[in-house]
């Protein structure tokens, strides 16, 4: 099992939810001599055997692929990985995609409350145009990525906080390989579409400087992408 290392005070620093839940898988698989292509308990079977959430475990398994432990088949189940051997391991790749989901849903939700009462005729627009551009890149998944990026920095260069613009930009930074492996299991294309409609919902409630609403139309699309990759 890979050590954490030591902070920079000298202190042994808490281990991500998710390598704590794949070092438990890994200890599974052993103790129960599975092998290569055998499939792995059901994921609502797996958290409740393990005591985690279905978030947790989904972190963990998508971990574990990028480690060459397991393979991921969308539709089909978790199955052993034929390349798995006594070094693979999940390797620590930053913080777990539903650990940047919920720092989103409280940072990203109040941003677009500030921005609906702080955005001017200029910020109105460049929003606008972010969703244009997500309008018209739907097909074209890097691009329309980016547009989606440009949107929430758009947001938060509406609120006129500086600190704030660095936090989102921050919390963007952070889908790295996690993030993405799990986009590409379990996002949907009901998602992506939704995703559309969501912002333009944003964009209306800040146009019309309706705090509450962008909040609630916030919280509402950054709860339905939790949902989604969390769900079976």
């Amino acid at each position: 099992m890979k050590t954490t290392p030591a902070a920079p005070d000298g202190n042994t620093p808490e281990p991500r939810m998710y390598r704590v839940v794949a070092d438990s898988i890994q200890t599974l698989i052993a103790a129960e001599g599975m092998r290569p292509g055998q499939r792995l308990p059901a994921e609502r079977d797996l958290s409740a055997r393990l005591g985690v959430s279905r978030a947790s475990l989904r972190e963990a398994l998508i971990a574990l692929e990028l480690g060459g432990v397991v393979e991921v088949r969308s539709g089909s189940g978790v199955y052993v990985s034929a390349q798995a051997g006594g070094a693979s391991q999940a390797p620590e790749v930053g913080p777990g995609p539903f650990e940047v989901l919920a720092a989103r849903r409280m940072i990203e939700t109040e941003v677009a409350g500030i921005a609906a009462k702080m955005a001017t005729d200029s910020a109105i627009d460049a929003i606008l145009t972010a969703v244009l551009e997500m309008e018209r890149d739907h097909e074209d998944r890097a691009s329309n990525e980016q547009a989606d990026r440009n949107f929430h920095l758009a947001l938060a260069r509406a609120t006129g906080n500086t600190a704030l613009v660095g936090a989102v930009d921050y919390l963007w930074n952070q889908r790295g390989t996690l993030w993405h492996k799990l986009k590409e299991h379990f996002q949907t294309e009901e998602l992506r579409k939704q995703t559309l409609i969501d912002h333009r919902n944003i964009l209306a409630a800040i146009a019309a400087h309706d705090v509450a609403g962008a909040r609630h139309a916030m919280r509402t699309h950054l709860e339905r992408v939790t949902r989604t990759f969390s769900r079976a």
